[in-house]
């Protein structure tokens, strides 16, 4: 059975790969059961068993990510800039492999080459909030304390977008019968929102109306 699995992953991923001008050519199945042998390592937090399964893996994006994230969380930064900045020479949109980039030159106290990986990432991905936290933590460890609430300003506003997509959910919930689960929606939502909004009070009034009926 787990070969079959390792086979449609193969397909899969031939298939994606082949829709995308940037990949060189398509993964083999052996690059496959490789990457889905570390995937399930980096699960289970065995990140010494990540890099040694993708040890050789230089030409296939997801296991160059994989191994850059595996060599960052072990602690081994330089591997892991190396990695980063392979994957980005494979694929310069890869926004993962820009955020364990710009991580690691943090980490490396390379303040100025993290600010401008950060800057350069919110250039492409300005509603990413893990770009908006890692920029706003840098800011602070830099002294820009401003700067840093400016970027988590900009992460608070898309976070009320957030609570958005889960009143509407919600409600979606609610009209299919699905009380129980319209309350978890609407719970989360206001544990976004960080202040009393209209959005808010439109939150609690569906609340109490799911309540009262149930």
């Amino acid at each position: 059975m787990k070969t079959n699995i390792l086979h449609i992953m193969a397909a899969l991923i031939a298939v994606f790969c082949s829709a995308i001008t940037s990949c060189a050519k398509t993964p083999d199945i052996q690059t496959i059961r490789l990457y889905s042998l570390a995937s399930e390592a980096y699960s289970r937090g065995s990140f010494t068993e990540v890099m040694e399964i993708l040890r050789k893996q230089n030409n296939f994006l997801p296991s160059l990510v994989l191994r850059s994230k595996a060599e960052y969380f072990y602690g081994d930064l330089e591997s892991a800039e190396k990695s980063c900045r392979r994957a980005i020479k494979l694929r310069p949109s890869s926004f993962e492999a820009g955020l364990y980039l710009a991580k690691t030159y943090r980490d490396r106290n390379k303040f100025t080459e993290a600010e401008a990986q950060i800057e350069s990432l919110l250039a492409d991905n300005p509603l990413e909030i893990r770009a908006l936290r890692l920029a706003a933590d840098l800011a602070c460890e830099t002294g820009k304390f401003d700067k840093a609430v400016i970027y988590l300003d900009r992460a608070v506003e898309i976070s009320a977008e957030s609570a958005l997509v889960l009143l509407d959910r919600a409600r979606i919930n609610w009209v299919a019968g699905k009380g129980r689960e319209a309350l978890d929606d609407l719970s989360r939502a206001k544990a976004i929102l960080p202040w009393d909004t209209p959005l808010q009070r439109s939150i609690l009034n569906l609340e109490n109306i799911i309540k009262e009926v149930m």
